[in-house]
């Protein structure tokens, strides 16, 4: 990228989110971010990781921040095009592209917290899912998933019954395939049309994260919840880099930026998920939302769906090096020893 290019997105940033450069920065690293200002990827992740990595190089490195570079599922092309130095990518917004990432979408039926999951979904992906080289031709920073993903509905659901037939939003990946197991008809839909969409009647409801009951609103037109313990899907989010600004950065200050990314980045990322689920659930709770757990028959439909989604998905994915059953009871056996372990709360910058 050209050095002026680099300073008109600089300014921007610094602008626009108030993410300051340090003075003594050698190297910056311009992110493209597709979340809202007041998201947590802005408020706590992007701050927070810059304030690693300029203390790990002694400020020789830092990090600004642009918004509206282009759309979700432009991020991947940004970055490897060299318009932006670095992004997050939703895993599901590219079907085809990538298929080992949907190892840790499938459901667990059992609670966890996103930091838990995206450290052991770190592990996974260091120890089983980086020889697919899916993510050719981009540095890998971190991976994570978002918070358990629940259905909410215009009208009250207490069974996958009353949704045959209705219209929910999807965002690709698992969630198009749970439901259409379910019986539903999934409309695609990225989270910033679902406010629009359901008050004017297009949708019924929608699969989300809880945090999208208010970063994007959704309690507000769907006040219905139905939930299973650990989500419905989980979705999968890597952080990449450009390795053209990578290779720009001296052989020590890498070493110090991976000492800070990888497990540790990969934490801060479900941390933030985390917090923003507390938050979607008691906004909606103070709007009085109901909040209703699938029934036992239900689940039970759900696991063999999910068993044979497994098995159709180990099949297709499975070659070479990667056995992704294998893989799959790695990761779940990792998230009990990643909640074990001490929680990045008291490393995050909060904004």
């Amino acid at each position: 990228m050209k050095n002026t290019n680099r300073l008109m997105i600089g300014a921007v940033a610094a602008l626009s989110l108030g993410f300051g450069t340090s003075a003594m920065a050698e190297t910056t690293i311009n992110v493209s971010s597709w979340g809202g200002p007041n998201h947590g990827i802005n408020t706590i992740v992007w701050p927070t990781w810059k304030a690693w990595i300029e203390e790990a190089t002694e400020g020789r490195v830092t990090l600004q921040v642009t918004e509206d570079l282009g759309p979700p599922n432009a991020q991947m092309a940004l970055v490897a095009d060299g318009v932006a130095d670095a992004s997050w990518i939703f895993h599901g917004h590219m079907p085809g592209r990538f298929e080992l990432t949907k190892l840790p979408e499938f459901p667990t039926f059992k609670e966890f917290s996103s930091e838990a999951a995206s450290s052991a979904y770190w592990t996974t992906f260091q120890e089983h899912l980086a020889q697919g080289e899916e993510h050719r031709g981009l540095e890998v920073m971190a991976v994570g998933v978002h918070g358990p993903g629940q259905i909410f509905s215009a009208d009250q659901v207490e069974t996958f019954d009353q949704l045959e037939g209705k219209r929910l939003r999807t965002g690709g990946g698992l969630m198009s395939d749970l439901a259409d197991a379910i019986g539903v008809t999934g409309v695609a839909l990225p989270p910033t049309g679902v406010y629009e969409a359901a008050s004017q009647g297009v949708i019924d409801g929608a699969m989300l994260t809880l945090e999208g009951l208010r970063s994007f609103r959704v309690a507000e037109v769907l006040p219905n919840t139905l939930t299973v313990d650990g989500g419905f899907y989980r979705g999968s989010f890597a952080i990449i880099m450009n390795p053209m600004i990578w290779d720009e950065v001296s052989a020590e200050d890498r070493e110090a930026i991976e000492s800070v990314s990888g497990e540790q980045l990969s934490r801060l990322f479900g941390y933030m998920m985390d917090v923003s689920d507390e938050r979607g659930v008691e906004f909606a709770e103070e709007l009085g939302n109901t909040f209703t757990q699938a029934s036992e028959e239900d689940i039970a439909m759900l696991r063999e769906v999910s068993d044979e989604l497994i098995e159709t998905w180990a099949d297709k994915v499975s070659r070479g090096e990667v056995d992704a059953r294998e893989a799959l009871s790695f990761f779940r056996d990792q998230l009990d020893v990643a909640a074990e372990e001490e929680s990045i709360a008291s490393r995050v910058v909060q904004q």
